[in-house]
């Protein structure tokens, strides 16, 4: 992955190269939870004054459509074009398999776009089936084929994954036709997945985190809240900058206007060493989301 540059939001070096040759954003709003038509045009509106300029939604946030009206309806007033933009989506893991292609046409659909910049498999499990249960391969599998066809259409522009484990993502890298662009995982200073991290880096995929604040329980663990105070920012900037001073896109989300402005201010300070080893011997493998390793 190449080297971050820091800068402001809207800048290149705020950005880090796909293996599929595109540029993705360091910082995307995440819009897990985040529902209402009002509360998301608000919520897109501050974060394009902010710079934000990526944007993660899933089918089953069930938001796509609302999240597309507020970016079709705000690039003129920002005076951007569809192009300045990266939106991602994800396939419900009730469109697993058979069901695949049906699933991506709904998300176009939902958005209102051409094309997706980024489009992932976002279980590895398919809804309604054992974790356990043997189709759960197969069924990843085929959908992986059918992200292959929509990049190779050009209706998705970069394809990836996200919740993967290890064995996941060694099993997909064994038979895939096109490498994953991203994979996408819960990734903090107490789950700081050096294995996955490593797995990425020696295959070129993109390693990205979500769940950057630990579900909001580490705005409140005392090293992460010592470390905050000591270079005058917050907890949040804190963990958010943590991952990025590694070279890994986050994803911050928040229904509130003035908290996705904060959390935009990420490139005018710098964790030093002291900081960064406090904050990562805090790992300690805990996850605070969901737990993909259970799924054969």
């Amino acid at each position: 992955m190449t080297k971050v540059q820091q800068s402001t939001m809207t800048d290149q070096g705020s950005s880090v190269r796909l293996n599929t040759g595109a540029h993705m954003p360091l910082v995307g709003l995440g819009t897990y939870r985040l529902q209402g038509a009002e509360n998301i045009y608000q919520v897109v509106d501050a974060a394009l004054t902010a710079g934000y300029r990526a944007f993660d939604t899933a089918a089953v946030y069930r938001n796509e459509k609302e999240l597309g009206q507020a970016i079709r309806t705000l690039l003129p007033k920002h005076g951007l074009s569809r192009a300045d933009l990266f939106i991602t989506s994800k396939l419900s893991p009730r469109d697993q398999g058979v069901k695949a292609r049906e699933g991506c046409l709904q998300s176009l659909e939902q958005l209102g776009l051409d094309y997706i910049d980024l489009y992932l498999i976002h279980w590895p499990g398919t809804q309604g089936i054992d974790v356990g249960d043997k189709q759960n391969p197969k069924n990843r599998s085929q959908s992986w084929a059918t992200l292959e066809d929509f990049y190779t259409e050009g209706k998705f522009k970069a394809i990836g994954v996200s919740n993967y484990t290890v064995k996941h993502m060694q099993e997909l890298l064994k038979f895939c036709r096109v490498v994953p662009a991203i994979l996408q995982v819960e990734f903090h200073p107490k789950l700081a997945q050096k294995e996955l991290r490593a797995l990425c880096e020696e295959s070129g995929v993109c390693f990205q985190a979500y769940s950057s604040l630990g579900t909001g329980v580490l705005l409140t663990d005392p090293v992460v809240v010592e470390v905050a105070k000591v270079c005058g920012r917050t907890p949040a900037q804190v963990l958010l900058k943590w991952a990025l001073q590694q070279n890994v896109p986050v994803l911050p989300k928040s229904s509130q206007p003035d908290r996705v402005q904060e959390n935009a201010h990420l490139f005018d300070f710098e964790l030093n060493d002291s900081a960064m080893v406090k904050l990562s011997t805090l790992d300690c493998g805990e996850k605070f989301c969901w737990d993909p390793s259970l799924v054969a």
